[in-house]
Order: C-alpha cells, then sequence, then structure tokens
C-alpha cells in the first residue's frame, strides 16, 4: 500500500497553519493507516489529529486541532491507497480490450472496484465483492453505487461477463437494497447476445427481483476498430428501435406496478433508431444523465434558458484514472468549464493569440457526430448564419464511437485543418482530462486556437453571445 501525497494545501486552512505541505506523504492519521480516500476523509474529521509524515525522507508528527467538522484543507493524490481491485470478467464488449496500443498506461487499467462505483460513478459487476464489503458498504452507507446488471438470466450473464461468479453475484445486489443502499443498474445490449426475448427477461426480472433499484439505464455496446471479438457487432437501426420500444413497454408497466418508470433508455438508442426523444418529465429527474440518459434533453433545455441549473458534464469512460478526488467523498466527475469559454493553453503554456480580436467572427462548435445531431437544431433555432456545428468522425477509436467525450486531438486536428482560419472554434471540455486528450494531445496542439466550453447548454448559449 502506498502512502497518499498531499499535492495542495488551501490557503488559511488547518492543514496550512499546523505545517501540512504539498509534497508530505500521509503515513498514518491518529494511528490509523487509511486505505482510501473514504477513510481518509472520516479520519480527518476529527478535531484533533495526530499526523505522521514522511517529509524529503523523514517521518514527522504534525499535531493538528481544527473544528469538529472542518475540513482539514489538503487534498491527496490518488482515490485509493491500497491496490485498485481489478476486474477479473473478461466481457467481450469491455471498451479496455477494444483500446489501441499506445496509450497512457493508465488508461488500461480495468478495475470492479465497489469504491470507484462510489467515488466516480463507475460500474461494478459485484463479482470480487465480499461479505467484509458489505459491511463496510452499509455501515459507512457508501451510496449510491452503480451494479453492471447485463442480464438478470444467470446463464447469460455468466457467459457475458466469462466468469462462472456471475451466475450467482447479483445475490449482493438483493442484499444492498434489503440494506438501504441506493443502487442504479445498468444493462449493455449486445446484439444477438442478450437483446430480444433475453432482454424482454432482464427487464422483467428486474421489475420483480430489484424493483428498489434507483434507476436502470439500457446503453449499446461500444464498438471500437480494434475490436478482435467474432460476436460484436453494432446495432441495426431496427434492433435499436426494438429496444426503445421495449424499455417504453417496460415503463409503463412499471409505472403501473411501482409507480415510476424505473428503467430508461441511452440518448445513443433514439439517434440510431431515428426516434425523436422523449419530454423532460419522461426522464424523471436525469438520475442517469451522467450515463448518457437523457442527455440531449437536458442540453436543450439548458440551451433554450428552460432549466433551473445546468447539469454539468459526463466524464466520460476513462474519469478516475485521470486524478483524485477533491475534499469530500464524491469525486468531481469533471471540471467546471469558465462558462463564457476560455481559451485553451498551447502545449508549452503560452495562450493562442488573436482569440480577441476573432470574437466577432464566424463559430464552429466542435462536437462528435452524436453530438452533432442534438446541438444542429439547437444552433439553427438561433437563425444566425454565423454559427455552425462542425461535426468530429472519430477514427482514433473507429467503429461506433460517436460520443464527444472519446474525442482525440488527432482526429480534431485533422478536422479543424479543414475549416477555415481566423474562426473561433469551441470545444467541450468533457473531451478532456487534465487538460489532455485520450491520445496524449493537448488543445494548444491543434492546427487551430479552440475555445474550451463547459459541456452544457447554458455555456455554449453563452459562449455565442447567447
Amino acid at each position: 500500500m502506498s502512502a497518499p501525497r498531499i499535492t495542495a494545501v488551501a490557503d488559511g486552512s488547518a492543514a496550512e497553519r499546523f505545517g501540512l505541505r504539498a509534497g508530505d506523504e500521509l503515513l498514518a492519521i491518529n494511528g490509523s493507516v487509511p486505505k482510501d480516500v473514504i477513510e481518509y476523509q472520516m479520519l480527518v474529521d476529527e478535531p484533533e489529529l495526530s499526523l505522521d509524515v514522511r517529509r524529503d525522507g523523514v517521518v514527522l508528527e504534525l499535531d493538528v486541532q481544527k473544528m469538529a467538522g472542518a475540513p482539514l484543507g489538503a487534498q491527496v493524490d490518488s482515490a485509493l491507497f491500497d491496490r485498485v481491485r481489478t476486474c477479473d470478467n473478461h466481457c467481450e464488449f469491455c471498451f479496455i480490450y477494444q483500446l489501441p496500443p499506445g496509450l497512457r498506461p493508465s488508461l488500461y487499467m480495468k478495475d470492479d472496484d465497489y469504491r470507484l462505483s462510489f467515488l466516480y460513478g463507475n460500474f461494478t459487476t459485484l463479482t470480487r465483492f465480499t461479505e467484509a464489503d458489505l459491511e463496510r458498504v452499509v455501515t459507512e452507507r457508501l451510496s449510491p453505487l452503480n451494479v453492471s446488471i447485463h442480464a438478470t438470466d444467470p446463464d447469460v450473464r455468466a457467459d457475458m461477463l466469462r466468469n462462472r461468479r456471475g451466475a450467482t453475484s447479483l445475490r449482493w445486489l438483493r442484499a444492498l437494497l434489503d440494506h438501504g443502499i441506493e443502487v442504479n443498474g445498468q444493462v449493455v445490449v449486445c446484439p444477438g447476445v442478450n437483446d430480444g426475448d433475453v432482454l424482454e427477461d432482464t427487464l422483467c426480472g428486474v421489475a420483480d427481483e430489484y424493483p428498489e433499484l434507483a434507476s436502470l439505464c439500457v446503453v449499446p455496446l461500444g464498438v471500437s476498430r480494434h475490436t478482435s471479438e467474432p460476436r460484436l457487432r453494432p446495432h441495426t437501426a431496427a434492433e435499436a428501435g426494438a429496444v426503445v420500444d421495449a424499455v417504453h413497454e417496460w415503463q409503463a408497466i412499471n409505472q403501473r406496478v411501482l409507480g415510476r418508470r424505473l428503467v430508461f433508455a441511452a440518448d445513443e438508442y433514439y439517434l440510431l433508431a431515428g426516434v425523436e426523444f422523449p419530454g423532460p418529465e419522461a426522464y424523471e429527474g436525469f438520475g442517469m444523465h451522467e450515463d448518457g440518459v437523457g442527455m440531449a434533453a437536458t442540453l436543450q433545455m439548458e440551451f433554450m434558458g428552460q432549466a433551473a441549473e445546468v447539469t454539468g458534464t459526463q466524464p466520460g469512460f476513462f474519469a478516475w484514472v485521470e486524478g483524485a478526488p477533491a475534499a469530500g467523498y464524491r469525486a468531481p466527475r469533471a471540471d467546471k468549464g469558465g462558462g463564457k469559454g476560455a481559451a485553451a493553453p498551447r502545449a508549452d503554456g503560452s495562450t493562442p493569440v488573436g482569440l480577441r480580436a476573432r470574437k466577432g467572427a464566424p463559430v464552429g462548435v466542435v462536437t462528435g457526430e452524436y453530438g452533432a445531431e442534438v446541438l444542429a437544431p439547437l444552433v439553427a433555432s438561433l437563425g444566425r448564419d454565423d454559427v455552425r456545428v462542425v461535426p468530429v468522425e472519430n477514427r482514433f477509436f473507429g467503429g461506433t464511437t460517436a460520443v464527444a467525450g472519446l474525442l482525440v486531438g488527432d482526429d480534431i486536428a485533422r478536422t479543424l485543418a479543414a475549416e477555415p482560419e481566423g474562426d473561433r472554434y469551441l470545444l467541450p471540455d468533457v473531451c478532456l482530462s487534465q487538460g489532455m486528450f485520450l491520445d496524449g494531445t493537448r488543445p494548444g496542439d491543434l492546427p487551430r486556437p479552440v475555445e474550451v466550453v463547459a459541456t452544457d447548454g447554458a455555456a455554449l448559449r453563452r459562449a455565442l453571445g447567447g
């Protein structure tokens, strides 16, 4: 187990007043060694702290006094201090198996850790869950958690996970719900594997066996050009339409029986099927927004000024490996943009010149191919001929990859190189992590200066001067 390193100390905080510094390694808190940031936050909640730290190879003891419940004011460099609980499933649809070679090593980390489910919203299959884990979750009320279900038929689920424990691990889902833990479920639908009758059986099984689920999102598998799995293939439009129909049918059933819809289809399904999105009321508060359910509806509401507050950014598949959570249990899902858009720094840290002079120039809104379908009618509603949507084809991942969160610098650079010089280009922050694209490039490496804008409709409208 590695000791967490302090990365920042807040001005005026108890940590600063009593001598804690950025770079210190935190060895123990009141004699206890925290295993993760969850335990760390619980330990530093005490008013009197004895911190064992290592600084420049020397172990020091710092005594800290603060108000009960007040933050310590120190940020650590990782979410987990002990070994990440890696995934021992071998799901053929796992996107990590479909990554190209040569990316940052952290992106190939395949986890099945319930703590990362709590902190970052990752989905866990519960195949490595234990009685001790259940006790901790229940005792510390680590809620909500996200659980991958995929199928309620034990044989189908074990086949999809390629793990015989997949046939029985949903017993932990039942235990979590019995103890009042809030759980969101997910079904990744693979054509010919768990769609059709199997999906119907799963939706029936969830309503019958796990009706306390907060929600269940049904999402299509992603297929990149790097997959080697013979069974994987994209949905046809007809298959996507059948999934949407099944979800709508079970929403009606669940409303009659449970008083709520419970199950929701991801936005991608409506785009794939060419079906109009439901109205905002159909999403019952947008609880699964970060999993791609109702993102189009919220973006439209925010863009049109019909939302009381913005829902924020969907961080993408690799959020947790790209940075540690800040103070508090729940990690920030993404860096928030500056609202009006900010100039992205170049690779050398400088700022692109001439952005101010281009404020009156035509504007290109850069996004993925799915995002372009959603944004095009919103931009058209402005009635302006100086604003256009610039869709980027994702050749890096290829296949069905079309979301903005998986755009990489190389594909954006290729697209922008064919666009006019001197225009303003707005880039959604969801495709960046710590200022970097998944392929390791940065906005400053692009052939056109860009303005990074928070991925919500209100920020986009403000950036366009609306």
